[in-house]
């Protein structure tokens, strides 16, 4: 079985920082694309940003320049450095992750989403 678990999110004034992370356990060979997406009640879930294997980055326009994604391969684990947060980051926060499990099918590759994290922002 594959977890994957968020933390790190709370409570913050305007212009304050948070660090959330994504920690991926269990029976995983690799893990691909990690991401993080947000999601404000009565609407989509939106990317935030994303990070590759190989540390390849991309970023929602609204966070660029703000936010830092990062991951650790070794601990299967991914960052989102969020700083000069705004009422508008507001949101459920999660973790998306491209995971690649050994089976008795062979490799097989699926995502998987962890529960999500509240994040506010008072203003």
């Amino acid at each position: 079985q594959v977890q994957v678990v968020e933390s790190g999110g709370g409570l913050v004034q305007n212009g304050g920082s948070l660090r959330l992370s994504c920690a991926a356990s269990g029976n995983i060979f690799s893990i691909n694309t990690m991401g993080w997406y947000r999601q404000i009640p009565g609407t989509e879930r939106e990317l935030v940003a994303a990070i590759r294997r190989e540390g390849v980055t991309v970023y929602s326009d609204s966070v660029k320049g703000r936010f830092t994604i990062s991951r650790d391969n070794a601990k299967n684990t991914m960052y989102l450095q969020m700083n000069t947060l705004k009422p508008e980051d507001t949101a459920v926060y999660y973790c998306k992750a491209d995971i690649i499990v050994e089976s008795e099918l062979g490799q097989v590759l699926s995502a998987y989403w962890g529960q999500g994290t509240q994040v506010t922002v008072s203003s």
